[in-house]
């Protein structure tokens, strides 16, 4: 049982599949981070419960 040679189509295919998901990683991290740093800056505050006792 061998295995034949992985093709060059297959090869070309998979380091453009590699530096998509890299870009991708790039963009969701720095999406993330501007969230991150926006909310940190202007906490969401609740409002205060006003009770009636």
């Amino acid at each position: 049982m061998s295995f034949r040679e992985e093709h060059e189509l297959h090869k070309r295919r998979f380091g453009r599949n590699l530096g998509l998901g890299l870009v991708l990683i790039v963009f969701v991290s720095l999406v993330f981070g501007l969230t991150i740093v926006k909310v940190s800056q202007n906490p969401i505050q609740l409002p205060a419960q006003g009770g009636t006792e």
